[in-house]
């Protein structure tokens, strides 16, 4: 959502044209913060001194943990392909999950306006995310089929009459994590990016769960906050706050225990 029109767009794939490891978005708070859990959660960190004296974090994996992160950053990097037929039954899949008794006509079709994409095309809102953006809202919708559809139809709360498009606040959701998480890093550079890959190394189908968490909790910190349309990019950042302090809590040992959790239902 851009902040000058307010009007969705396609985010930029922060994958294309970046090395693994070249920024950091660590923040001197969250590693003060997070200082005393390191220990009791298993994690190494070695701070390294930049050359304007700033000392970064620099998290220690595990051999496991780095086949798990590469594994994940592998589908990071896959771009949506319509030409693919594995991507196009995983799009007719998600249709056909969202709208189970309205046949689609078409993979290029109007009623994909009807899921939130941004045109009749959906290939084009991918770009923000990539294929694994698909995966994560299928996920969604096979494994907490309840909370897709409420979301999907707008079905809990007090809505606005201006409300989110579905399908394309999931692509936002998807590339604010992979960000969050610092996921096209070669090591993890923040506290909660190293705590996820903990969970990672325990359950391959941890970044997808988190993106369910993460939908449910955005449309909660939607209403809470009486949100329209305009205030999307205040809302997302609401949510990875809180999600960043879920994520640090001590006694967390998996995403389960996350208290957003309890947000979803099958």
């Amino acid at each position: 959502m851009d902040d000058r029109g307010g009007s969705f767009v396609a985010v930029r794939r922060i994958s294309q044209g970046l090395e693994r490891g070249n920024t950091c978005h660590s923040t001197s708070a969250e590693v003060v913060a997070g200082s005393a859990a390191w220990l009791g959660r298993g994690l190494s960190c070695v701070c390294a001194q930049g050359r304007e004296g700033d000392a970064r974090p620099s998290f220690d994996l595990t051999p496991s943990q780095e086949e798990c992160l590469q594994r994940l950053q592998n589908r990071i990097d896959i771009v949506y392909d319509s030409s693919i037929p594995e991507h196009q039954e995983a799009l007719r899949a998600l249709w056909n999950a969202a709208f189970p008794e309205e046949e689609l006509r078409g993979l290029i079709s109007e009623q994909w306006k009807e899921m939130g994409w941004q045109g009749k095309d959906p290939s084009t809102d991918f770009r923000g995310g990539g294929f694994i953006s698909l995966e994560n809202l299928l996920y969604f919708a096979r494994n907490f089929p309840k909370s897709f559809k409420d979301l999907l139809l707008k079905q809990e709360g007090d809505r606005s009459v201006w409300e989110y498009p579905f399908a394309v606040a999931g692509v936002n959701i998807t590339f604010m994590l992979i960000q969050m998480l610092d996921l096209e890093a070669v090591k993890p550079r923040t506290l909660v990016g190293a705590i996820f890959l903990k969970f990672l190394s325990e359950n391959e189908s941890a970044f997808d769960l988190l993106y369910c968490i993460t939908f449910k909790l955005m449309d909660h910190q939607w209403l809470a906050m009486r949100a329209s349309y305009m205030d999307f990019n205040t809302v997302m950042k609401a949510t990875r706050r809180q999600l960043e302090r879920e994520l640090l809590l001590e006694d967390i040992t998996r995403l389960e225990d996350l208290p957003s959790y309890s947000l979803l239902t099958r």
